[in-house]
């Protein structure tokens, strides 16, 4: 009371009691988020409106709850007195009696959280192993010759799916493994009658389950033990643990999970009557298959009768046959003998015409006249070059210097070598040399005449 600041505006408006404690519940709500609290349920009551109102207590104090239809609606079974429980809840206050209370978003059994953990860890620990994965998952025989059930002997689900399989198909055999399904002994038991069933090859498909019930009561379905079992099991094996709505480590460790007992006992049970339809179906087939055999037979029969003849008449078609068959051997022969004449005669026809005197003798003419032909083209071919040539020397000699020079003239080199044309470009006392039509002459220069120009 002493942390409380004295009140100095004595004109300030009073609060009401209403006020009061709304401000009371949103402080209330403001500073508590949400709680999880555990306890014992005392009067409990569930009025028409579907609301639950109860109280939360343990040794030394209690608290007011209340939890409204849109929440408890999602819970699968009803608390009452004496339950002791774990809830998830806001702290508020109800403003008309100015009481503080919990309004409760989710309730369960005490110990269920920690189940759920252990439920998750596990789960996350053996789908990383890939104890779960689909390519280890072993297809459910569709008829198999014996069931068995691994489950209590006097359960809700062994009735269930004894009745099922009675109903569906009765003539398949069932294999009762009795063992507990809750308590400290179930998960044992369950592997045993498991590894029991493999070891002595006892049926084709195990159905392992039990009826519904809190997750305390499923949990031997959720030991890592019995999920190893199952999964290892050489017999594909069907889950059946609980109703629809439950789930346990089981089903995923299982071949194929099913929603109930009776839904398992269906799954691994085919209907009778369907088969008996089959059965139905492939008899008429065979019944038609069979008379229409029988039919095409004796056709057959009838057609056979039709062309068996007496062996007298036989052996007169016989050996009329083998006449024809000389006859015709006789011609064919003949036939044969001309054709090899013909081709012996033309054969001996073209040899001849390929004799070697005859080759010869055509040989020694061609070359005769290859001969004949190539002196005529020689003759031919000089005529021809020596008349060209006449014709370049005609042409050549009138263009030769040595033409020129039969006329009378000649030609004159300095002593370098080079032809003079001009007398300036020699002098006195140089050596020339002058060609004639026929010889040379060396002279030495006297006097140099030049031309004026």
């Amino acid at each position: 009371m002493n942390n409380i600041p004295a009140r100095t505006d004595s004109a300030q408006r009073p609060l009401t009691v209403s006020e009061l404690n709304r401000q009371a519940r949103n402080l209330l709500e403001v500073s508590f988020m949400q709680v999880l609290v555990e306890g014992e349920i005392s009067n409990f009551s569930a009025p028409s409106s579907g609301h639950w109102y109860f109280t939360l207590k343990d040794a030394k104090a209690q608290v007011r709850c209340a939890m409204f239809r849109n929440r408890n609606m999602f819970l699968r079974q009803r608390p009452k007195s004496g339950d002791a429980v774990t809830l998830y809840a806001k702290v508020s206050l109800y403003e008309g009696r100015g009481e503080y209370q919990l309004i409760v978003e989710s309730l369960e059994a005490a110990g269920e959280g920690a189940l759920r953990r252990a439920f998750e860890e596990l789960r996350a620990k053996l789908l990383r192993e890939g104890l779960f994965d689909e390519q280890y998952k072993k297809p459910i025989p569709r008829l198999p010759s014996r069931v068995g059930v691994v489950t209590s002997p006097t359960g809700a689900a062994i009735r269930d799916v004894l009745s099922v399989l009675k109903s569906r198909f009765p003539s398949i055999p069932v294999l009762i493994f009795p063992v507990p399904v809750q308590g400290v002994e179930a998960a044992p038991a369950v592997v045993r009658a498991i590894q029991t069933a493999n070891r002595e090859q006892l049926c084709d498909v195990l159905i392992v389950g039990r009826g519904g019930g809190s997750l305390e009561d499923l949990w031997a379905f959720n030991e890592e033990v019995v999920a190893r079992a199952i999964a290892g099991s050489q017999i594909p094996v069907v889950s059946a643990v609980g109703h629809e709505t439950d789930f346990t480590i089981a089903d995923l460790a299982a071949d194929w999970r099913a929603p109930t007992p009776s839904a398992a006992a269906e799954k691994v049970s085919p209907d009778f009557r369907d088969w008996l339809e089959r059965f139905h179906q492939h008899q008429l087939r065979l019944e038609f298959q069979i008379s229409r055999l029988i039919r095409q037979k004796k056709q057959r029969t009838d057609e056979l009768r039709v062309r068996l003849k007496h062996p007298g008449r036989r052996l007169q078609e016989l050996s009329q046959r083998v006449d024809d068959i000389e006859i015709r051997l006789q011609r064919n022969l003949h036939s044969r003998l001309t054709t090899l004449k013909d081709k012996l005669s033309n054969a001996s026809y073209r040899l001849n015409l390929i004799h070697p005197e005859k080759r010869i003798k055509l040989g020694r003419e061609n070359l005769n006249t290859t001969q004949q032909r190539l002196h005529r083209a020689m003759q031919s071919y000089l005529t021809t070059k020596h008349q060209h040539l006449a014709k370049t020397v005609a042409l050549m000699d009138g263009v030769s210097p040595l033409a020129t020079l039969a006329r009378g003239y000649s030609i004159t080199r300095n002593e370098a070598g080079d032809i003079l044309r001009d007398a300036s470009h020699t002098q006195s006392g140089e050596r020339i040399t002058t060609r004639l039509h026929q010889g040379e002459v060396i002279c030495t220069v006297e006097t140099v005449i030049t031309e004026p120009t």
